[in-house]
């Protein structure tokens, strides 16, 4: 499936205070050099702030992980887990379409989504309060059918259920996430049947369903201040757990400046200086009509031993002695230039015509591709 930037996009993108000092610090959990590694994270972070991920946002985590934006592109067009597009002022409302989903009445949750919000997916409702979509398993099976909307789960619901909870959501009103049929999390639902003395003791809701209600909105877009920043991993001498003292602790790199301001602003490359060709030793034949098999050279194909034959050349020894003037010489004959410095035909020739092999040489003789 093609995922591509949606055609509408805002000017700007900047995490709150609490969730770039959230982002600040998931950074100080990889060694210098490798910020990069907290592009997933980062990005989830933004969804969660936004709803979904913009052209913005995504230059702003490039920046500030010192990562091309291209790159930090790939990975949130790459997982499906990353909306591309705007998603519902409330909630964006996923509905699991998957087998055990299915068969308990997804189909039906998909058609109240399709009446109440709009036909299609990734459509916002009239109020652009709610948008939806049907995705792969979310694992609870045990539960379903489910939905995922926002950060929670929704669990054991039915259509009335569902229904009614669209219009709670849309009215503002907190509906607790988990279960819905007074299950505690994913037991039998008559009841435990084994561990029964632990019923008493539970509290009234199982852990994630509390956390939710603490912030008292189980849908509610993170700003970073519903609870407090964690960062065990870092000492109170400001020392990352596993580095020793001296050891600085990474942080994220100062973001440059837009890449359209860096092109404005920097110099003209100076132009590499041009070699002078010179031509190489060249054969009108093959030494006592017997060429060597310069296919055995990686990046030289049929077509490509053809032109160098054609040109004049039909040994190894012959593209080892090339010289740099020589290598622009037979660059500017061939279709594709740069081909020789790039796969090293120079380093390789220099070892087959010792008589040696080149491990490119010794794969492609194994496989019986170039076995003449």
């Amino acid at each position: 499936m093609l995922r591509r930037l949606h055609h509408e996009q805002p000017e700007s993108f900047a995490f709150t205070p609490a969730n770039q000092a959230w982002a600040e610090a998931q950074i100080t959990k990889f060694p210098e050099g490798r910020e990069a590694s907290a592009v997933i994270p980062l990005l989830w972070r933004a969804q969660e702030q936004e709803g979904w991920v913009s052209k913005p946002a995504i230059e702003y985590i490039g920046d500030m992980l010192g990562m091309a934006h291209i790159r930090v592109l790939e990975v949130a067009s790459f997982y499906f887990m990353f909306q591309l597009q705007p998603t519902g002022s409330v909630a964006h409302v996923q509905i699991c379409g998957t087998t055990s989903c299915m068969i308990c009445g997804a189909e039906d949750l998909v058609a109240i989504c399709k009446e109440k919000i709009a036909p299609t997916p990734y459509t916002l409702s009239e109020d652009g309060k709610f948008t939806w979509e049907e995705v792969e398993c979310l694992g609870s099976c045990t539960n379903a059918p489910m939905a995922q909307i926002g950060k929670d789960y929704y669990e054991d619901l039915t259509a009335v259920g569902f229904s009614q909870m669209l219009d709670d959501l849309a009215a503002g009103k907190l509906v607790a996430p988990g279960p819905q049929n007074g299950r505690y999390a994913a037991e039998p639902k008559g009841g435990l049947t084994s561990l029964t003395e632990y019923e008493a003791g539970k509290p009234a809701h199982n852990a994630s369903v509390e956390l939710a209600l603490s912030i008292k909105d189980g849908v509610k877009r993170i700003q970073g201040d519903e609870v407090p920043l964690l960062t065990p991993w870092v000492g109170k001498d400001g020392v990352v757990a596993g580095r020793a003292a001296a050891e600085p602790t990474p942080k994220a790199p100062a973001r440059p400046k837009p890449a359209v301001k860096q092109a404005a602003e920097a110099k003209p490359a100076a132009k590499p200086a041009e070699v002078a060709e010179a031509e190489p030793e060249l054969l009108k034949a093959a030494r006592d009509g017997k060429a060597d098999d310069l296919k055995l050279l990686k990046g030289v194909g049929p077509k490509l031993e053809e032109t160098l034959n054609e040109l004049g050349f039909f040994h190894f020894d012959q593209v080892a002695a090339w010289s740099e003037a020589e290598v622009a010489w037979v660059d500017s004959r061939l279709k594709f230039k740069g081909r020789i410095e790039r796969d090293g035909w120079i380093e390789q020739a220099k070892q087959l015509a010792a008589g040696e092999e080149t491990e490119f040489s010794a794969r492609a003789k194994k496989d019986g591709v170039y076995e003449k």
